[in-house]
């Protein structure tokens, strides 16, 4: 796995981001998908080694496509100059939540993990009910001195407790919250050994499953609306 490949096409795709160059370049693009997939794959073999459900996926199904939707923004850029895949028992959906990463060099590439949905209410709420009922379970999984030392909740959050909600709950920090997830960044150094890389990655990832098994259970017989 050449992952100083992966970083030299993306750190080129973000000096040259236009369609003449991406095209003029597939050769490129085909060599650092091949090796990011190759990457995924021994990180599936990982995380498998704590979480089984994901053995079944195939790498080329948990990634995303480089191309942007500019119809709504400022920036133009045709291409996300990132590498990405989630990996989860039911691939790369973001509900179960699993594994994230991306690779985008400059110092933006991140470990991930959690429910970064802030456009799913059904979801929103399924979590925030969740952790009324449970908020206990969700203060021991964070509160894990591990857990600390690596992660901290992150989500976009309200200023105030949701109306139907007691301001006064021990979580109620917590339930302010449309999203909750975890980040972890690395350094363009820390990609630059596979191995090193995965056995890094495979280790926060055990780290963070307890609370990825939290939301999970939250998540329960969520449905992902029609064309998602």
């Amino acid at each position: 796995m050449n992952t100083q490949l992966i970083l030299n096409y993306l750190s080129d795709l973000s000096e040259n981001n236009n369609r003449e160059w991406y095209h003029e370049h597939k050769a490129e693009n085909k060599a650092a998908n091949t090796e990011f997939e190759a990457l995924i794959g021994a990180l599936i073999l990982r995380i498998g080694e704590f979480d089984s459900s994901v053995l079944h996926n195939e790498p080329k199904s948990l990634t995303f496509k480089l191309v942007r939707d500019t119809r709504f923004s400022h920036d133009k850029s045709p291409y996300n100059p990132a590498f990405r895949a989630h990996i989860s028992s039911q691939g790369k959906l973001p509900v179960p939540v699993g594994y994230y990463l991306m690779i985008k060099p400059g110092g933006r590439s991140f470990l991930g993990g959690g429910l970064f949905a802030d456009m799913f209410k059904e979801a929103t709420a399924m979590v925030r009910n969740y952790i009324v009922q449970n908020g206990s379970e969700l203060e021991r999984i964070i509160q894990e001195p591990e857990f600390r030392k690596y992660f901290a909740v992150q989500g976009s959050a309200l200023k105030n407790v949701p109306a139907g909600y007691d301001k006064s709950h021990p979580q109620s920090e917590y339930l302010k919250f449309k999203s909750w997830y975890l980040e972890y960044p690395l350094k363009d150094e820390e990609l630059h050994d596979a191995e090193a890389f995965l056995a890094k990655a495979a280790g926060l990832f055990r780290i963070m499953k307890p609370f990825n098994d939290y939301l999970n259970r939250a998540l329960t017989g969520f449905q992902m609306p029609a064309g998602r």
